[in-house]
This record gives C-alpha cells, sequence and structure tokens, in this order.
C-alpha cells in the first residue's frame, strides 16, 4: 500500500473558497476598513465563543500573540519569563522579542514541566508560559496553585492544543492568556495567523492597540472602547493584525474542529497501541485529567544509544517516513541548545537526556485505518531492522 503524504492538511472547505472569491471582488483585505462585521472581527468573535471567554484577538501568528500577551502584562525590562526548555524555538524568540529573560524549566521523560523544578525556579521569575508542546498537557492544578500562590501570571501557548480539555475545562483558559496556532500543520490551517483569548478587559485592550489598532480602529472591537480609551497613543504598534483572507480560511474550519479532534485522537491511540507493542518504544500516556486532541505522536526510544537512534531515523526517512528525533539534529528548532540567541546560556541535564531519544511523527487527522497500517509499519519495521543489527 502506498504510504500516505504526513506533510499535507486537509482540504480547505468550499466556504472558505466563496469567502475569498467576495473578498478578492471586493478588495476589502484589510480588517478595518469595514465598519463592522469583517472577517477577522467575526473570526474572533466566533473563536471567543467557541472557548467560553469574554475576548479574542486574531494576529499574524501564535508568536505573535505570545509577544503581545507579554507585553500586555506590561512586564519591566528584563523581567524573567520561565519556558519549558522542552518548546518550540518561537516561544523563547517571543520572550526576547518583549526584552524579557527566558528561564529554562526541565521538562521530564513525559514531556511535560518538571514541577520540582518548576517549582524551585519560580520564586525567582516575573511571569510563566506554559507551552502544551505537541498536545502534552503538564499538571495545570498544581502549576496554577503554585502561581496563584505567587501572583505570577501565566500565559498559556496552546499552539498544540485547540481543542483539549483538563478536567473538562478547555486548554488556553487556564491561565490569564491563551495563544493559539493557525499554521498549516495545526487543527486550524490558515497558512500562518494566530489568536489569543483572556477574559481580562485591560490586557485584551493593551494587546488590541499594540497588534496595531491605530488612531480610533479599537473601536471596531466590541466591548473594550473604555479599556481602550486608557491607552490610545500611549502604547507603541507593534502592527501583527490578521488579514481578512487568513480569517475566511480559518472561519470555515471552525465547524470541522470537532470532528477533527475525534479523528485526531482515534488516530494517535491506533498508532500507540501498535508501537507499544514493542519492547523498545514508550508511548506517555495521558494524565488523568487530560482530553488529548493530537494531529501528531511522540515516544520514546528506550535501550538503545544513539548511533542506533541515528540509524532509525534514517531508517524510517529511507523508507518514506519521517521520524523526527528532537535531540538529533544540529539545528532543530525543538531542541534548547540550538537557541543560542539565549543569554545566559543553561543547561537542563534531564531535558536533554529526553530529546535524545524523544521521536515525532505527524498523523494528520484526514489518514484513515489503511494509512496509520502503513505508516506504523515502517516504523516498526526501521526499529527491528535496527535491532537485528545491533544484535548480529
Amino acid at each position: 500500500m502506498p504510504l500516505p503524504d504526513l506533510q499535507r492538511a486537509e482540504p480547505i472547505p468550499d466556504s472558505a473558497r466563496i469567502e475569498i472569491e467576495r473578498l478578492l471582488q471586493s478588495g476589502d483585505l484589510f480588517r478595518y476598513t469595514a465598519s463592522k462585521d469583517a472577517p477577522v472581527s467575526l473570526l474572533e468573535a466566533e473563536f471567543a465563543r467557541m472557548m467560553g471567554s469574554t475576548y479574542a484577538l486574531a494576529v499574524s501568528s501564535c508568536s505573535a500573540a505570545l509577544f503581545l500577551s507579554l507585553l500586555a502584562l506590561d512586564l519591566p525590562r528584563d523581567a524573567k519569563v520561565m519556558i519549558p526548555g522542552f518548546t518550540f524555538a518561537a516561544v523563547p524568540s517571543a520572550v526576547v522579542h518583549a526584552n524579557c529573560i527566558p528561564i529554562l524549566c526541565e521538562v521530564g521523560d513525559d514531556y511535560r514541566i518538571d514541577l520540582a523544578d518548576f517549582s524551585a525556579k519560580l520564586p525567582s521569575v516575573d511571569a510563566v508560559i506554559i507551552s502544551h508542546m505537541r498536545g502534552h498537557t503538564s499538571d495545570m492544578d498544581a502549576i496554577m496553585t503554585l502561581c496563584n500562590a505567587a501572583s505570577i501570571p501565566v500565559i498559556e501557548d496552546a499552539a498544540h492544543s485547540l481543542g483539549t480539555l483538563w478536567h473538562d475545562r478547555k486548554i488556553g483558559t487556564i491561565g490569564q492568556i491563551g495563544c493559539f496556532s493557525f499554521q498549516s500543520y495545526k487543527m486550524i490551517n490558515a497558512g500562518e495567523g494566530g489568536i489569543l483569548i483572556t477574559d481580562d478587559e485591560n490586557l485584551i485592550a493593551r494587546a488590541i492597540i499594540m497588534s496595531g489598532a491605530y488612531e480610533h480602529n479599537w473601536k471596531k472591537h466590541p466591548g473594550v472602547s473604555q479599556a481602550c480609551t486608557k491607552w490610545q497613543n500611549k502604547l507603541p504598534l507593534y502592527n501583527l493584525r490578521m488579514n481578512n483572507l487568513s480569517a475566511a480560511l480559518a472561519r470555515s474550519q471552525l465547524p470541522e474542529l470537532p470532528r477533527r479532534i475525534a479523528d485526531g485522537l482515534r488516530n494517535h491511540d491506533l498508532v500507540a497501541a501498535r508501537l507499544e507493542t514493542c519492547p523498545y518504544i514508550v508511548v506517555p500516556p495521558a494524565l488523568a485529567p487530560e482530553t488529548r486532541a493530537p494531529d501528531s505522536i511522540q515516544f520514546n526510544l528506550i535501550n538503545l544509544d544513539d548511533k542506533s537512534i541515528t540509524a532509525f531515523a534514517d531508517a524510517c526517512a529511507a523508507a518514506g517516513v519521517k521520524v523526527q528525533v528532537f535531540g538529533l539534529s544540529t539545528d532543530n528548532a525543538r531542541a534548547f541548545w540550538n537557541w543560542e540567541f539565549i543569554e545566559p546560556r543553561q543547561d537542563l541535564p534531564k531535558t536533554r537526556k529526553m530529546l535524545m531519544s524523544a521521536c515525532d511523527l505527524r498523523l494528520p487527522v484526514q489518514l484513515q485505518p489503511d494509512d496509520l497500517e502503513a505508516v506504523t509499519d515502517v516504523v516498526l519495521g526501521a526499529l527491528n531492522s535496527v535491532i537485528k543489527a545491533v544484535a548480529a
């Protein structure tokens, strides 16, 4: 059976094509041209309603959402912001861009924040970004208890977690601000784009102004006029707005989200069940309060040296399936030692060890059981060939 294209997203719904054609005919691509009901404004209202949040702000990327979230908190220059050692380079980049200092926290073999290291470092920081990396939710009960007791604000980087639940509460609504991605490999695909949500009127007002709502364009954001009036002309404009074309793409896919979540979880669990039959593979389970919404799977290789792990990744690639081992690349943007722009440099022995054997495999939600079987056959076959070579 031919292998599926693991980089391919679902087709964009026809409703988006109709709306985009209307926009192309009108030339109305800027979010603030229309007096009301611009596609970006409608996306914000629909996304906030879907998430059960008071406010939403659509922007150019999740990175932009994280950056604006830090600025909205009005942290002092050189404020220390704790982030997990396992995340995408965009997260520490947003911290640096906001004139703050990233403080890295250890992450365990289950890809979640090490609470002992988190607790030890918390008194020295001014804010926290919790990256639910690849959709793996850290213990938000413990994290929020610690941060609330210390009056430290929490931003949730939920780029990989749209649709994930924690105690039936939607991820991204637990901290003060939640940030999501609409990049092509995410549950909602606008090519690029992001959105932040919050229930805090002052935070959303500051973010709206700084996103590029110049002059009186902030009046087109309902319910925040009084808060925005306070900040007009007092904050810099970073022009990180989303355009109407991107919003049209994203809006058309919101109705598809429940199905995609269900399909993604089905795919993940089918592949996990087969991978776990191999004694050299561990797939970390969900935490008890967590209901996942994955579009990929991560697993750890055990009892193998670096040479064998590299040989496994190479064998998968040769057979047509890309399995990324996070730590075995000199330029992987998820390996913290490749973030050479961070000062001071920080080492995380536990996280480093995990990344050297942690594997990442995309599972687009449209894959069918036969596709999953073919992909998993390649992964297990590649690993078996490496094991036989080692034994020989």
